[in-house]
């Protein structure tokens, strides 16, 4: 499934749904956290999110990119 090309802000509104918050901005990235999760979400501040980083950041928060998209929505 192709991703889309979402802003920084974007991405972390959409984490946001899914249970992480913003623990922090470090420089141009905004960590996300969320309760009963030992990893942590480094999205880049930018005007695009590259959709191989997007993929991981995905991964990381332990979501299939179906539960993404679905969250987008």
């Amino acid at each position: 499934m192709k991703l889309p090309l979402l802003s920084g802000r974007e991405v972390t509104k959409i984490f946001g749904t899914l249970g992480w918050e913003i623990a922090r901005q470090k420089g141009s990235h905004i960590i996300l956290v969320k309760e009963g999760h030992i990893a942590t979400l480094s999205v880049p501040d930018h005007k695009e999110v590259a959709r191989g980083t997007l993929r991981k950041l995905i991964t990381r928060a332990g979501i299939t990119v179906e539960e993404f998209m679905e969250a987008t929505k």
